[in-house]
């Protein structure tokens, strides 16, 4: 190798401060720079592998294109090699002296549509190369273009204080090499098996061979071995791969000893191109519902099969958090760090078709599975229910998927669904009728639900915790209104108001008397339509909060409005003919409180005076 003398250079004004981002808080995870040294050399080897459909002479003398990763424990680095397409002087001044600037994209702005459509190639090598400096405190780049002689091969070498040195070298093989000086504390990153470890995390779809030195007495040997699996499952044709080999994919990619329950598999073409592998998983993992949004797990993102993020947040809501799987894109900004997604279009798109896929692969499991979404509902039912709220675009699918238990149904299994309860609507009845409750015995025992059983009206249970919220939000489906039964006032036939009038006209007297007997604890006392074998319940407004849900948020520290409830009765039952027949101020007044007591209990309310409900009911059993 013959050196010229070196030409030292400094920066561009804006590198010295990008480089002090990277190096002190720019990624998350200091091993990263491996993941963005075999990326570059992949873009090189894509590179070089499209020049040479045009010039195969490129390729002469060393057609099998590869990454090398190497290490030397006695000189302390680390060395990324490939024999892609190299970088000319001019282009390694233009990719690594100036921050952001991008080879990659400049060859593909030079091609013409047609030829674009063709280019595998990816990144901004000038903005993840500097992560090497997160480890090391010297950085020696060998370069030589594909299409140039030995003799202009190029050495770039800086510790990334502000100034480089660059020199024109002799290389007797074309493609780059980044050598890292290593710093005193990183010993770990001279170690085999943990370099093999990150290739492995990072790297082992990479489209292109990336070999180790084979270890022999704690130093690379002189025999090499492929550490990556060198292809992308998802990149093969779908009828090219088992059952099996999604399965096994599937508990690599989850960390799951369990099959997956489903999955779904496409590739979109066009002007974007994008592949997607969304498994759902048979179980949920122990912490779906606990931890910060830093702790959860999601997508894996790849760009031409390069490994950029776990748990890629912009790809799926929340609400599908649930979801394994890999996204991979042939192209999509990101930010200098590589770990976060910038929004855009494109980003939108894949997102939209991340859904779909989803919700389309739940609709099939719901329509021709149903046993495999039972399990699937068993499992992650609540989390789907998020998506109401979340996603207004999807509502409709989302609620078309949701199952209740039902007055009709079979317990407190959850198998009805919004279309089977409008299947069997009454004629005339234009309202999904439902109830909220702590518990399915709660719900089914509801006294509110008397009426519409002597009616025959169907009425969906909801028993779990974030039903009355996600209702908020659900407040149509198919055009048909749902409604609490426990919230205002039931529409009436011309019959039942007539009824409903002479009974609240002759019930006026109890009506007054309990008024003043319950007086601040009520803020109204009426006869319910609701009521045909219980003695009362409490009705609310249709925006007051369920008292089982207010009750919750009390015990969890939320200031809930402590709003007075509504005392409905049902004037024909013996209780209330002995509240109105009583004499005695003191038994009324408990037979009063009693009432009001059971309602709240039935209504899963927390009774102010537990103590004075224990002593009411005591003196009225003995009388």
């Amino acid at each position: 190798m013959t050196n010229t003398a070196p030409e030292t250079r400094k920066f561009e004004a804006e590198v010295a401060q990008v480089l002090h981002l990277v190096t002190h808080s720019l990624y998350s995870h200091k091993e990263i720079f491996l993941r963005e040294l075999i990326s570059n050399a992949s873009d090189a080897c894509d590179k070089l592998r499209f020049e040479s459909i045009a010039n195969p002479e490129l390729l002469a003398g060393d057609g099998e294109l590869h990454i090398d990763v190497s290490w030397d424990p006695e000189a302390r680095t680390v060395t990324v090699r490939d024999n892609g397409v190299g970088m000319s002087r001019e282009e390694v001044v233009a990719n690594i002296g100036t921050i952001a600037s991008s080879g990659t994209r400049r060859f593909l702005e030079a091609m013409s549509a047609e030829q674009k459509t063709d280019a595998r190639l990816i990144g901004q090598f000038g903005v993840g190369f500097y992560s090497s400096f997160v480890v090391a405190d010297r950085v020696t780049v060998l370069s030589r273009r594909a299409d140039q002689p030995a003799g202009e091969g190029v050495k770039w070498e800086s510790d990334g204080k502000g100034e480089y040195q660059l020199a024109q070298v002799e290389l007797a093989e074309r493609g780059t090499a980044v050598i890292l000086h290593l710093k005193a504390d990183e010993d770990e990153f001279l170690k085999s098996w943990e370099l093999r470890s990150l290739i492995r995390k990072y790297s082992d779809h990479v489209a292109f061979p990336i070999r180790m030195p084979k270890e022999q007495d704690g130093k690379p040997g002189a025999e090499w071995e492929t550490v990556n699996d060198a292809s992308a499952l998802w990149a093969k044709p779908r009828n090219e791969i088992s059952d099996e080999d999604y399965q096994s994919f599937y508990k690599s990619l989850g960390h799951d000893f369990n099959d997956a329950l489903a999955w779904t598999h496409s590739r979109v073409e066009g002007s974007q191109s994008f592949t997607t592998l969304l498994y759902i998983p048979e179980q949920p993992p122990f912490d779906l519902m606990m931890g910060g949004r830093d702790e959860r797990k999601g997508l894996k993102l790849y760009i031409k099969r390069v490994f950029i993020m776990d748990a890629a947040e912009e790809l799926l809501p929340n609400y599908l958090r649930f979801v394994r799987g890999v996204v991979d894109a042939d192209d999509l900004p990101l930010n200098v760090s590589r770990e976060i997604l910038q929004h855009n279009r494109q980003l939108e798109r894949i997102r939209a078709a991340c859904i779909k896929r989803v919700l389309d692969l739940l609709e099939k499991l719901a329509r021709d599975e149903p046993e495999k979404f039972a399990t699937f509902y068993k499992a992650f039912g609540n989390t789907l229910k998020e998506g109401i709220a979340e996603d207004q675009a999807n509502r409709e699918r989302i609620a078309k998927l949701l199952r209740f238990a039902s007055t009709k149904g079979d317990g407190a299994v959850q198998t009805v669904s919004l279309d089977d309860y409008i299947l069997r609507m009454a004629v005339g009845q234009d309202t999904i009728w439902y109830i909220t409750a702590d518990s399915y015995t709660a719900a089914v025992g509801s006294p509110q639900l008397e009426a519409f059983k002597a009616k025959g009206i169907e009425v969906l249970l909801m028993f779990d915790r974030i039903d009355e919220w996600m209702l908020g939000s659900l407040n149509e489906y198919a055009g048909k209104k749902l409604k609490n039964v426990a919230k205002g006032e039931l529409p009436l036939d011309e019959a039942d108001k007539k009824q409903q009038e002479a009974a609240s006209k002759a019930a006026e007297p109890v009506v007054k008397k309990l008024k003043e007997l319950l007086g601040d604890r009520v803020s109204e006392v009426r006869v319910s339509a609701r009521l045909t074998d219980s003695p009362s319940c409490l009705a609310l407004s249709d925006y007051e909060m369920a008292p089982h849900l207010a009750r919750l948020l009390r015990e969890a520290g939320h200031d809930v409005p402590d709003n007075k409830p509504t005392l409905e009765i049902n004037p024909q039952h013996p209780l209330l003919k002995r509240v109105e027949a009583e004499g005695d101020a003191a038994k009324a007044a408990d037979l009063a409180n009693l009432l009001l007591d059971q309602a709240e209990i039935s209504a899963g309310a927390q009774l102010p005076d537990p103590a004075a409900f224990v002593q009411r009911l005591n003196r009225l059993i003995v009388g």
